[in-house]
């Protein structure tokens, strides 16, 4: 038995827990990762690497590896029952917002894999088959029984899952609700009846299907549900494998993988508690409907590390920390209650609503084939999945005024094609597009990027704009009033 020392603890090492201490190694920060398991998981339930979450791990130096590992959905693919209704191609609908207008299919497990060896370069490693056993806080922060360790820690971010022992241990409310949908998933292989590179979504009378295409020729993740209507829940290959190839026409040689899950719509009542956090899934669970889920939890993770590395350098206070639940939690309350209602309107058995699925989505449908492309309404539902239009609610650039509606201030900085690269260091930042005169910059000790007018974006010619270390706009300004007001952004 040792005592072992760190300034942030990390419980779980999936996608999210490996992001985060990927930034907070990289960022200077002394941390101990510990998981349950023998390594990274070998199966797993998401595959989707959204826009948003590729930009960040290009900040982190490892986007060519993701993308190299991943395989491309070029397009959209809606349908109903056996029928398919063409394809909505994704590069035009976010062609201009960001340099990754596809969604990349790739699983949990080939994240995991890379988040890890990247974290390994960085010279840390894993405490494998290492579980927390208890969590207290202390006078200086929290201490742990690790394996047959203690741990002691200013923080701890509990980043193990739904049945987080952190949150329990914090008596933290888990608030939702259980689906009355078993959902299967299936590795399938020599695969027929399905739009080809393409995202495939269709719903039934009862039923929906949808369908990614993984690497190899013929090869597909098929994603159902059925309704649970009070037996025992099982659900087996050969059932799920008959209901798709009776209703939705899609048949398969061999699947190399299949199992069945329950779909929870839950969000913690509390995304801090002191020295303690939580972070994707312990801190919010929902349908796959999207693909949000693992993307959700890797820009949690994002948001943490650089707040955490602020508070633990000194740069800022400790109610700097506060905002990461203000920002984090509104967005998976918005993100559950979207995934849990466009599921019950995919999913509902009652009449009105099966009845609304069989006449209305074979009329708008192809329909929507035709017209998102060259559509502002495409672009803007891009935006949405990609999770590039996400906006936190800040009021740092003045004083006492919201900025709820502002285009840029609490989103993402906009792309304009090459503006993104300067963000791989990682710090804080002043930038100008057209308009702006180097001397007419205030010198607050921040590295500065002039570049030229970004016409078709938020970025407007004379305004100086304050951008934090996560890519985030914090504040905005003319010149001659930017001093005082980046001050105070920068100030917390």
């Amino acid at each position: 038995m040792a005592e072992l020392s760190c300034e942030v603890l990390v419980v779980g090492a999936g996608p999210t827990g490996l992001m985060l201490a990927n930034w907070l190694t990289r960022l200077g920060v002394r941390v101990i990762v510990t998981d349950t398991k023998d390594g990274p998981t070998r199966e797993s339930r998401a595959l989707v690497v959204q826009a948003r979450s590729l930009e960040i791990y290009d900040q982190l130096g490892i986007g060519d590896q993701v993308l190299d590992a991943a395989r491309r959905a070029e397009a959209f693919a809606p349908g109903y029952g056996p029928r398919a209704f063409g394809r909505i191609p994704l590069g035009p609908l976010g062609a201009l917002i960001t340099p990754y207008p596809y969604i990349e299919v790739l699983e949990q497990s080939r994240n995991e894999e890379i988040l890890y060896d990247n974290l390994r370069k960085l010279g840390r490693e894993v405490h494998w088959e290492t579980p927390v056993t208890a969590v207290v806080q202390t006078e200086d922060g929290i201490e742990a029984k690790v394996g047959n360790d203690t741990v002691r820690a200013r923080f701890c971010v509990g980043c193990d899952g739904s049945n987080s022992l952190v949150r329990r241990a914090r008596r933290i409310p888990f608030e939702g609700v259980t689906n009355p949908y078993r959902f299967f998933v299936l590795d399938a292989a020599g695969t027929r009846g399905l739009v080809g590179g393409a995202i495939n979504v269709r719903p039934d009378g009862s039923d929906f299907l949808v369908a990614f295409p993984m690497r190899g020729d013929g090869n597909w993740r098929l994603i159902g549900a059925v309704r649970d209507t009070g037996g025992d829940g099982r659900l087996e290959e050969d059932d799920a494998r008959e209901r798709i190839g009776r209703t939705f026409g899609v048949t398969y040689d061999v699947s190399r993988w299949f199992a069945t899950y329950r779909v929870h719509h839950r969000v913690a009542a509390a995304f801090r508690d002191g020295p303690f956090f939580l972070a994707g899934d312990a801190a919010h669970v929902h349908s796959p409907v999207g693909g949000q889920g693992m993307n959700t939890g890797l820009q949690d993770a994002h948001n943490l590390a650089f707040k955490l590395a602020d508070v633990l350098r000194g740069v800022r206070r400790d109610g700097w920390l506060d905002r990461y639940e203000a920002e984090r939690r509104p967005v998976a309350r918005k993100l559950v209650s979207t995934t849990d209602r466009l599921f019950g309107l995919i999913t509902s058995a009652r009449l009105p609503a099966r009845t609304l699925r069989r006449l209305v989505v074979p009329l708008i449908a192809p329909i929507g084939v035709r017209l998102l492309p060259r559509s502002a309404a495409g672009s803007r539902l891009f935006q949405y999945v990609s999770q590039t239009r996400i906006h936190y609610r800040l009021g740092s650039d003045v004083p006492g005024r919201s900025r709820r509606r502002d285009p840029v201030v609490g989103r993402r900085l906009p792309w304009t094609g090459g503006n993104h690269e300067v963000l791989r260091a990682a710090e804080w930042q002043i930038h100008g597009y057209g308009g702006v005169a180097a001397e007419a910059v205030p010198d607050l000790g921040l590295a500065v990027h002039l570049f030229p007018a970004a016409p078709g974006t938020a970025l407007r010619p004379g305004l100086l704009y304050l951008v934090r270390p996560d890519g985030f706009v914090a504040a905005r300004a003319e010149p001659a009033e930017a001093e005082p007001r980046f001050r105070y952004a920068l100030s917390g």
